[in-house]
């Protein structure tokens, strides 16, 4: 059954770009689908739209039995606590440590008086503590993020994202700002992690070795427009180099 349903989604960006053109895409229960394409082929577009960063146009896109679309902006709140979005540009607050990084990750359910002044629940902290060790940054907790690597940083960005106990993870992109080794460190804790804690995850990436070694299913974009959605198993990189030989 599917945990993510998005169906015709459409979004134009003003100046008349269509950056989706009506895609339909499904994420099934401790599924991890790819997303893969070229800069500019909607992926990113795609998954700032699930959790609405990015307004549709049309198209509807449901969540559990959430009709995400149809959410005001008070029940869209409530909603995104249940999406942990991983950022390529990783989206940390420099001047705050580590810990309290991941900890930001509770804001959807923290008080506001409380996310003022880090006054975090201990169970909260102890659950921070438990996700840094186990994505390798135990050792760094009271560093300030810009003290970071950039593997370091989107090892803080998975934490901050699994405190929320998610339904899925949304990953845009998240081995383009570091080098191929590291990324693939970054792709292997991701996978395992989603196992693990039985997470589905939808991931944009770009480079063909990575969908395919990283992935139960891809879904190939181009220009806004899905043109395959296969088992990885079944795929072949010949059919995938078609992405990018029929865009050039």
């Amino acid at each position: 059954m599917a945990v993510l349903e998005i169906s015709q989604l459409k979004k134009v960006y003003p100046g008349g770009e269509a950056a989706l053109k009506g895609v339909d895409v499904s994420v099934d229960a401790q599924e991890v689908v790819v997303l893969l394409g070229l800069s500019g082929s909607g992926k990113s577009t795609l998954l700032r739209c699930v959790n609405r960063l990015v307004e549709p146009d049309s198209g509807s896109i449901v969540l559990d039995g959430v009709d995400i679309t149809a959410l005001d902006k008070s029940a869209l709140r409530q909603t995104r606590r249940s999406m942990g979005m991983i950022f390529q540009e990783f989206n940390l607050i420099d001047r705050l440590s580590v810990l309290e990084n991941v900890l930001s990750g509770t804001l959807g359910t923290t008080s506001t008086l409380r996310g003022i002044f880090r006054a975090f629940h201990q169970e909260d902290i102890q659950r921070a503590l438990g996700l840094c060790e186990r994505v390798g940054i135990i050792d760094h907790i009271k560093k300030r993020a810009d003290q970071l690597s950039g593997g370091q940083r989107q090892r803080v960005g998975i934490a901050r994202a699994l405190m929320q106990h998610p339904k899925i993870l949304l990953v845009d992109e998240p081995t383009s700002a570091l080098d191929p080794k590291i990324g693939r460190e970054v792709m292997d804790l991701l996978t395992e992690v989603s196992r693990e804690l039985k997470i589905p995850m939808l991931v944009s990436v770009h480079d063909i070795h990575l969908a395919k070694n990283y992935s139960d299913r891809i879904v190939g974009l181009q220009g806004g427009e899905k043109i395959f959605d296969q088992p990885t198993s079944s795929i072949e990189i010949e059919e995938l180099d078609q992405i990018y030989h029929t865009a050039e």
